[in-house]
């Protein structure tokens, strides 16, 4: 099975990254588009030179990757991708051969969160928009119910999302899946020291009580509210994971 997950930055992505990882069964691999990403947007980013060369700049080499062999031949492939990667010139039907999962978190905390990193953040660069036209088309062009994880509820009962989340696609759940040596994966992008320090330092998931909101400056305050339709109406499918079996098209 290969698994697509599909994230903005700053939802916890990594860590779920490292969940699959810790499974005796699952390979994995961080976000193959990044460096494509930057060829065609020309933006630049911590460790740009360090990115494009540790990946394929084509979109379709990287789709080939995607879809081709597991690597290690595990029996599952886990793919952790950006939606803000997902430029609209790369074809889509591809997905078609994946079981597509999206991994959302509240505007707010990922405004919060992608600022500490790297400053003035977009609506561009958190990826709501996009990955709400992800679902989208999963949706309406696969016919594939959208699976839907909360980041939150991830902290707040990190075995019972995983399990749930689990059940949804058709696996069954690990209990190596909430814990993990610290120091990195062996599967961490180029990109690893700049945004991966919090999640090295972290030896797996632990039950959290949920945090309030942070507080957020006008700048930030608004481009969160930019954010929040789109939040919402993914959000609107979290109830129906325990209950949709996996649709057609999610490639064994």
């Amino acid at each position: 099975m290969r698994i697509a997950m599909w994230s903005g930055p700053r939802n916890l992505s990594t860590a779920m990254m490292y969940a699959f990882s810790a499974r005796s069964d699952c390979a994995v691999i961080d976000e193959p588009f990044y460096a494509t990403y930057l060829t065609e947007t020309g933006l630049v980013h911590p460790m740009q030179q360090a990115i494009l060369d540790s990946q394929p700049c084509n979109a379709k080499d990287v789709i080939k990757q995607c879809l081709g062999d597991t690597p290690n031949n595990k029996p599952h492939f886990y793919q952790k991708h950006m939606t803000h990667h997902m430029l609209e010139t790369i074809e889509l039907d591809w997905l078609g051969e994946l079981t597509n999962v999206f991994l959302i978190r509240h505007p707010a905390r990922v405004v919060a969160s992608y600022q500490a990193k790297r400053e003035n953040p977009t609506l561009e660069d958190i990826g709501f928009i996009q990955q709400l036209r992800l679902l989208r088309y999963v949706r309406d062009n696969l016919g594939q119910t959208p699976i839907v994880v909360d980041s939150d509820r991830l902290l707040e009962n990190p075995e019972e999302a995983l399990r749930k989340l689990c059940s949804a696609i058709g696996i069954d759940f690990q209990p190596s899946m909430l814990s993990w040596p610290a120091g990195g994966n062996v599967a961490d992008g180029a990109w690893a020291p700049h945004w991966y320090e919090s999640v090295w330092k972290s030896t797996g998931l632990t039950a959290s009580p949920q945090k309030p909101l942070p507080t957020l400056n006008d700048a930030l305050n608004q481009v969160a509210e930019q954010a929040m339709p789109y939040y919402v109406e993914m959000k609107r499918y979290l109830e129906t994971n325990t209950h949709c079996e996996r649709e057609s098209g999610a490639n064994e």
